[in-house]
């Protein structure tokens, strides 16, 4: 790609982006300026993956085709006034905050311009993040196909209309903090019962893994795959009937809705 991508902010899930798009190789390091708020973050970045770097927001604005904004959505009505005057006319904002709407971004830098408004998680990291998007009107096919292959990058990625992102957290952006309390839960059981903890983890995760493939790859109901697995009078379904008296899903639903809430700005 020949576009000059710049982030503002480079914090764990800024970090993980970068890396993914560095390590696929779909951008070089020279095409790429960074600004952090502390020389220890910068030293980090700059050492770690090659890319430029500065502490001037301002600086990075003026070089990008492909601005991504990876700060949080109280530092955004500060950051964008910081820059208004420093983008590019044909740039393409790129927001990654829960609740940040592409009218915001426009609102904030004074005039119409390009916005994707993105919940990327952290499996970016390893490349196999899912990253939602919506874009508004100015946004062209060609900008969608720049943006998505940046995406795509380090993991898959799905447009969506912009009034369904506020749900996308619950279900995708943060759902990978359930899922490692799944792990942790599902290790310290296999400890209980004589299992190592390393080869718990290991055991867990893995499961988790193949589970998940075999819902994306087989293309099968869920809950399909879990009959499968259910023999009259086992021990599966004996496990899974415990987990529905203790709500189980209910209380998946409850901590999405909460998530949502929170989203929203409800809480």
């Amino acid at each position: 790609m020949s576009k000059k991508i710049g982030f503002i902010g480079c914090g764990k899930m800024g970090e993980a982006m970068l890396a993914g798009m560095l390590r696929s190789g779909i951008v070089s390091p020279e095409m790429v300026m960074v600004s952090t708020a502390s020389v220890a973050t910068l030293t980090k970045i700059t050492s770690k993956y090659a890319v430029k770097a500065c502490l001037d927001n301002k600086e990075v604005a003026g070089f990008a085709d492909m601005l991504f904004l990876a700060i949080q959505p109280a530092l955004h009505e500060q950051v964008l006034s910081e820059v208004k005057d420093y983008v590019k006319e044909d740039v393409v904002i790129i927001t990654m905050a829960a609740g940040i709407t592409t009218s915001q971004i426009e609102e904030g830098l004074g005039k119409p311009v390009k916005v994707a408004r993105t919940m990327p998680n952290t499996p970016s990291l390893v490349g196999e993040g899912m990253t939602v998007i919506s874009m508004n009107d100015e946004i062209t096919a060609a900008d969608i196909l720049d943006v998505t292959t940046l995406l795509n990058s380090f993991g898959k990625t799905e447009l969506i209309q912009e009034h369904q992102m506020d749900a996308v957290p619950a279900i995708s952006g943060s759902s990978p903090a359930y899922v490692y309390m799944f792990i942790e839960a599902l290790a310290d059981g296999g400890v209980r019962d004589g299992i190592p903890r390393t080869q718990a983890y290991r055991l867990a995760a893995q499961a988790v893994l193949g589970a998940a493939k075999m819902v994306l790859e087989t293309e099968k109901h869920p809950g399909a795959l879990k009959d499968d697995v259910c023999t009259p009078g086992g021990s599966t379904i004996a496990a899974v009937a415990t987990l529905e008296e203790n709500r189980f899903r209910a209380s998946i639903l409850e901590a999405m809705k909460a998530c949502t809430d929170k989203t929203k700005g409800i809480n």
